[in-house]
């Protein structure tokens, strides 16, 4: 596995291009102390390196940080999120 940068934009986290990132996860308010994850996005080249999932994880850390909850919206977040119970607890 490598280092990639996961930069943080406008409601969402990237790789690459923010335009047309190499991977993304987008995450919209949904009331005031709660966000939902609505997208996750890998490029074909990068998968199976872990970048989704890590994805997940920078999405997570901001909640926590904000003390968020989150609406696992993306069916992939939703599995990652139930798999690890640190993470199963900040689903709303």
């Amino acid at each position: 596995m490598f280092v990639v940068e996961i930069i943080q934009g406008n409601n969402k986290f990237y790789i690459g291009d923010e335009v047309q990132p190499e991977a993304e996860i987008t995450f919209q308010p949904s009331g005031q102390d709660t966000i939902a994850i609505d997208h996750t996005y890998t490029d074909p080249s990068l998968r199976g390196q872990g970048i989704a999932k890590a994805l997940v994880l920078k999405v997570t850390d901001y909640a926590k940080e904000n003390n968020l909850k989150i609406i696992p919206l993306c069916s992939y977040a939703r599995i990652v999120m139930e798999r690890d119970d640190a993470l199963k607890q900040l689903i709303k």
